[in-house]
């Protein structure tokens, strides 16, 4: 959960969410590094005169100059096509969540049951009790195991929704007309809050995800009293 004036992201939740925070510090040291050289030179030739003639002709400095971008974004592309290649892989889920986008609310489906399936709509800011969250609190939460690879099922049934929650790194289109999936685990218990994340009209703001994740024993008596 983001709190006030947070400028950095949220705690990781899940393994992929952690690689994705790796891979941001990473480049964001090669940034920082490539922003310091640049601005130095542009420092020195501001605050000296000497001229050495034969740089700009110098065949060794174009040689450098071509080849250490070309090592950096390598250095960048690896790791990146990595962690791609993690979000898509589907390793024998153990639970997979069928979700619907409406204009605007979530339905859920759990396809491994007969008959559970909700709807999820944001509760109004007059009926939120004491220390609910505004504009993020949801009448019916969705209820997942923790430490268990998961699959999530999107699509839409009107205009195209985004189904994303930061902190597990997860962020899929729903698309009217087509299925698509992805993968979820998290390491700890918790409540864990999203929202749309494409605009879908009106009410775009209003459509929040809402995600509790408890062990398995805590899901199977949840579960049960929900059939």
């Amino acid at each position: 959960m983001a709190y006030p004036m947070q400028l950095g992201f949220q705690d990781a939740t899940s393994p992929i969410m952690e690689e994705l925070l790796h891979f941001h510090d990473h480049t964001l040291m090669i940034v920082f590094l490539i922003s310091s050289l640049v601005l130095y030179i542009i420092s020195l030739m501001l605050t000296t005169k000497l001229t050495h003639t034969s740089t700009m002709d110098a065949q060794e400095v174009e040689t450098i100059w071509t080849i250490l971008p070309a090592i950096i974004l390598i250095m960048i592309a690896l790791p990146s096509l990595r962690i791609l290649y993690m979000m898509d892989e589907i390793n024998n889920p153990s639970l997979t969540v069928k979700t619907m986008g409406h204009q605007w609310y979530w339905s859920y489906e759990y396809t491994d049951y007969e008959d559970l399936s909700f709807d999820s709509y944001m509760i109004p800011t007059p009926e939120l009790k004491p220390g609910e969250l505004r504009l993020l609190e949801v009448d019916n939460r969705v209820v997942l195991p923790m430490e268990m690879t998961i699959r999530m099922l999107i699509s839409s049934e009107d205009v195209l929704h985004s189904w994303a929650v930061p902190s597990l790194g997860l962020k899929t289109d729903a698309i009217p007309g087509r299925l698509n999936q992805t993968t979820l685990m998290s390491t700890r218990p918790g409540l864990f809050y999203g929202q749309c994340s494409e605009i879908c009209g009106s009410n775009h703001s209003f459509m929040p995800i809402v995600l509790e994740l408890v062990p398995l024993k805590y899901f199977e008596k949840w579960s049960a009293s929900m059939l």
